[in-house]
C-alpha cells in the first residue's frame, strides 16, 4: 500500500525528524504521515523506534501548516507491540533503568496527544499491547476489517501500565478491566464496538480511501479551532456541569465568535464563499 495520503508529496520544509526508524512525508496542504518503519520486526517497539517516534511528534506540534498526522506501520503491520530481544534486555535492568523505559514510552504517547493537529492512526495487521496505546492515544482509529488487537501483558506477567490512560479513556474502564485481565485477541469488529476502533473498513484499499476522505474532511476545517476543540474535550471531560464548566464553555465560545477564524468563518458564510483557510 502507498503511504501517499493526497497528492502531491512534497518535502515538508518545517519537519526535519525523519530516520531510518520513522519515515515522514507531507503534502502540500499540511496532511502528515508518520511510518513506522521496523517492518522486518512487525514495526516492534525498542528505545530507538520511540525515541525517533518522539523527535516526530514534538517537531510536528511546532512545526507551521500541519492540519492533520496520519500514523501507520510500514509493511502491512501496525505493530507487534513491545520488541522482544527489548524485553529480554529489560528483564537484566534494575528497576530503575526499567522505569526511564517506560517513561520514555509514556512521553511518546503524550506527545502524540498533544498534537494540535487531527490525528489518525491508520491500523492493519496486528495492534498488540503498546501498538494498541498507540491507537488509542489518536483522535481517531481506522483499522482494516482482518487486523487483530490485543492487550496480552499479563500472559507476560507484565501490565500495560503506560498505555493504559490512552485506551481506558478509548473503551471505558469496565472493558479495560476485561481486556488488560484476560489479555485475549480480538477483532476489528470488537474494537469498534468497545470504542478502540472509530471506523472500520473492508481492506488495504478502502483503508487508503478513508485516509483520502478524513485528509479532505479537514481541509475544510479551521485549524485554530481543531485544536482548541480538542483542548475542550479535555477540558471539559468529567466534570460536573456546574457554574464553573459553564463559565469556561462561555468563554471559550466568546473567544473563538471575536477571534480571527469565527470572524473569517462567519464572514465566509454569510457571503456564501469558503473561509480562507478552506482547500
Amino acid at each position: 500500500m502507498t503511504n501517499e495520503i493526497a497528492d502531491p508529496l512534497v518535502e515538508f520544509p518545517d519537519v526535519s525528524a525523519t530516520t531510518d526508524l520513522v519515515h515522514i512525508a507531507a503534502t502540500q496542504a499540511g496532511a502528515v504521515t508518520v511510518m513506522m518503519n521496523r517492518p522486518a520486526k512487525r514495526n516492534a517497539f525498542d528505545s530507538d523506534l520511540i525515541s525517533a517516534l518522539e523527535e516526530a511528534f514534538t517537531t510536528l506540534k511546532s512545526a507551521d501548516g500541519v492540519r492533520v498526522v496520519f500514523v501507520r506501520g510500514a509493511g502491512g503491520t501496525f505493530s507487534a507491540g513491545a520488541d522482544l530481544a527489548w524485553m529480554r534486555a529489560a528483564a537484566d535492568r534494575t528497576e530503575s533503568d526499567n522505569r526511564e523505559d517506560a517513561y520514555e514510552m509514556a512521553r511518546m504517547l503524550k506527545a502524540l496527544h498533544d498534537l494540535p493537529a487531527l490525528t489518525v492512526a491508520l491500523v492493519e495487521g496486528a495492534a498488540f499491547g503498546g501498538g494498541v496505546g498507540l491507537a488509542a492515544a489518536c483522535d481517531l482509529a481506522v483499522a482494516t476489517a482482518d487486523t487483530r488487537f490485543s492487550l496480552s501483558e499479563v500472559k507476560l506477567g507484565l501490565i500495560p501500565a503506560t498505555i493504559s490512560p490512552y485506551v481506558i479513556q478509548a473503551v471505558g474502564p469496565r472493558q479495560a478491566r476485561g481486556l488488560f485481565a484476560t489479555g485475549r485477541e480480538f477483532d476489528a469488529a470488537y474494537a469498534e464496538q468497545i470504542g478502540l476502533l472509530t471506523e472500520v473498513v473492508a481492506d488495504a484499499a478502502a483503508l487508503q480511501a478513508a485516509a483520502h476522505r478524513i485528509a479532505r474532511d479537514i481541509m475544510a476545517c479551521a485549524p485554530g479551532a481543531v485544536a482548541a476543540s480538542k483542548r475542550l474535550v479535555d477540558d471539559v471531560a468529567g466534570r460536573p456541569i456546574h457554574h464553573d464548566l459553564m463559565e469556561l464553555t462561555a468563554h471559550r465560545i466568546a473567544a473563538t465568535r471575536v477571534g480571527e477564524e469565527g470572524q473569517e468563518g462567519v464572514r465566509a458564510f454569510l457571503e456564501h464563499r469558503k473561509p480562507g483557510w478552506a482547500l
